[in-house]
């Protein structure tokens, strides 16, 4: 198929890769004129080898998502724009990095033991404000209808922040039924005993079919894979016979099944409206998965974790005949999806600034996305989720307040509370084992240099008030206690 194209000519905010002021630079892209329909799939904790095409094991069964990544671009090093479920989703709405929008943490910003935390932490925004614009209020601004289908996590309605219709999306972050009766905002419950994945899935697909005669943004958050771990019986069997021993494992494999299923659906409605070659299809998720026994991954650390397992994701983008199918190792974080989303749409460019870059070019195979730094911002305390499998800097903490860059191959994580500095070669040590700060200061120095310039320009607030809760001794004796328990016998 030839592509009708136009070039446009545009004037974008850009940010210096330092976080300087907004530039305004003219560019120009080749743009598509027809309008395509957006669906953005984001599954929550969904790990980054947490999908059959990227596994490091044979349990998981996604023959959906294994597919879709046969059909499009696979990024297998896309970031999230933040290691747990809130802030993530503020930097992928706004496309503003945290500083911008105060969304650090799910709320409070001082979990954890009083006497183990020696800094007053940041005080965290529960949401975004409504002053801030999101992806969907700038596709309005294209003719789009916009719809919002699960987890909002960042205000009391998705329909006061640029959507149309929302279902189950509100300011909690979790379900505690995954079968009917949810007891959730913003949803009717359905038949006793109906699976919330499916139905988040049936309400989109009529959704979609509805609203075909105009551009559609579809926003797919789904409730899974989050913790509680539900399933329906016979998955979660399949996999004990698959030999995953632990009752939550097996029933978190099955919630993965569960989900690449009703992916499934979506596309396979797309293909039977005839709407799969002018819709532009986005799976990922919002931040690393928990680790587990039975899943290892090459990655350290897991959900609320500023190494890579925290961080990096799936994502794989599908726009037939637009899109060539591959593999793509350019570093991305989902700040893009805004920038990106706004030139596809030809939506209007919003009055605020934007952290990510436009990724249209590259997508289409035009142009590379120039080198340029990732930066994450976490002044705040997030206690252990499971001390012997978190992988933290100390089995306290999954993270202590601090601040992440990666530049190249090269990531630089500091910590507030001691002004330490851990330094990661990547491309040899993807799974963050070798700290390289007393290998390699002149590295350090430089990126550090570039980290504070980031953190000055973006007006990042950092830590510095001691909390008088503090106690040294008592912080040492407990993490001597946690690492001798996890020691092997």
């Amino acid at each position: 198929m030839k592509l009708n194209t136009l070039l446009v000519t545009c004037t974008l905010t850009l940010t210096a890769a330092c976080g300087g002021k907004p530039t305004p630079v003219n560019t120009a892209v080749i743009a598509d004129t027809t309008k395509p329909n957006i669906i953005m799939i984001v599954i929550d904790d969904l790990g980054w080898s947490d999908v059959g095409y990227n596994q490091t094991t044979d349990y998981f069964e996604t023959p959906n998502i294994d597919a879709l990544a046969q059909q499009g671009l696979v990024f297998d090093q896309a970031y999230a724009g933040a290691a747990n479920c809130a802030p993530s989703r503020a930097v992928l709405m706004s496309g503003q990095y945290g500083p911008r929008h105060g969304v650090y943490t799910v709320s409070p910003s001082d979990r954890g033991k009083a006497e183990t935390r020696k800094l007053i932490p940041i005080k965290n925004k529960r949401g975004l404000t409504t002053d801030v614009i999101t992806i969907a209020e700038s596709l309005k601004t294209a003719g789009y209808t916009t719809g919002h289908f699960g987890k909002w996590h960042l205000g009391a309605d998705p329909d006061k922040q640029g959507f149309d219709v929302n279902v189950a999306g509100s300011h909690q972050g979790m379900t505690f039924h995954y079968f009917s009766p949810y007891q959730l905002p913003n949803i009717e419950d359905g038949p006793k005993g109906e699976y919330l994945t499916e139905r988040l899935t049936t309400e989109v697909i009529d959704w979609v079919k509805s609203s075909k005669d105009q551009p559609f943004f579809a926003y797919v958050p789904y409730y899974t894979v989050h913790t509680p771990y539900q399933a329906v019986v016979d998955k979660v069997n399949k996999y004990h016979e698959k030999g995953i021993k632990s009752k939550s494992e097996a029933t978190y494999a099955a919630m993965v099944e569960h989900m690449d299923d009703n992916v499934g659906r979506i596309f396979d409605m797309l293909d039977s409206e005839g709407l799969a070659e002018n819709t532009v299809v986005i799976f990922t998720s919002d931040n690393g998965g928990y680790r587990m026994s039975s899943f290892p991954t090459p990655l350290r650390g897991g959900k609320g974790s500023y190494y890579d397992g925290g961080l990096r994701v799936p994502l794989i983008v599908r726009w037939p005949e637009k899109v060539k199918p591959g593999l793509d190792h350019t570093p991305v974080i989902n700040a893009d999806f805004y920038p990106t989303l706004v030139n596809l749409a030809n939506a209007d460019q919003p009055n605020q600034v934007l952290d990510g870059v436009d990724l249209t070019a590259h997508l289409l195979g035009q142009q590379d996305i120039a080198e340029r730094d990732l930066f994450w911002h976490f002044p705040v305390y997030l206690q252990a989720h499971h001390a012997p499998t978190d992988q933290g800097q100390d089995p306290l903490f999954r993270t202590r307040p601090g601040s992440a860059m990666r530049s190249g191959d090269w990531k630089l994580i500091q910590y507030f509370e001691n002004n330490e500095f851990e330094l990661y070669d990547l491309a040899n040590d993807l799974a963050e084992k070798n700290n390289l700060a007393s290998v390699h200061p002149s590295r350090v120095t430089e990126l550090k240099t570039k980290l504070q310039a980031w953190q000055q320009q973006i007006g990042a607030d950092i830590p510095t008030k001691l909390n008088p809760e503090y106690d040294a001794k008592v912080n040492q004796q407990l993490i001597r206690k946690q690492l001798l328990k996890a020691k092997p016998h």
